[in-house]
């Protein structure tokens, strides 16, 4: 799946991956090492995140029912949790850095195709 930035006519992630059962959003991304600047995994059902036994920092795109942004995470790093997004109905996990480069704000509207 490809995940459009829509305000700001970009393209955020060319190959996203999604965890929408139990196990899958569980894991994320704890079984990998590294995540390429293409790649982003959007975790169904989730308003903050925890970086347990993570082995990188990401970057956290939270967004609402209706693909806006509503919440931002720069950086954060294995160990640390997330801010509770209450108005957000998923996340959007993506390489260290990806905000700021992408240029992502809340606000923007995305599409995930």
């Amino acid at each position: 799946m490809k995940i459009f930035n829509l305000t700001q006519n970009n393209i955020i992630a060319e190959d996203a991956g999604v965890a929408d059962t139990f196990l899958s959003r569980m894991v994320g991304l704890l079984d990998r090492k590294h995540l390429s600047k293409e790649e982003a995994l959007v975790i169904t059902r989730c308003n903050s995140i925890h970086m347990f036994f993570m082995k990188f920092p990401i970057d956290a795109v939270f967004l609402n029912k209706t693909n806006k942004v509503v919440g931002l995470t720069e950086d954060i790093k294995p160990f640390q949790l997330s801010k509770i997004f209450f108005q957000a109905s998923y996340v959007i996990e993506l390489s260290s850095g990806t905000i700021s480069e992408k240029n992502i704000s809340l606000g923007d509207d995305v599409l995930l195709k």
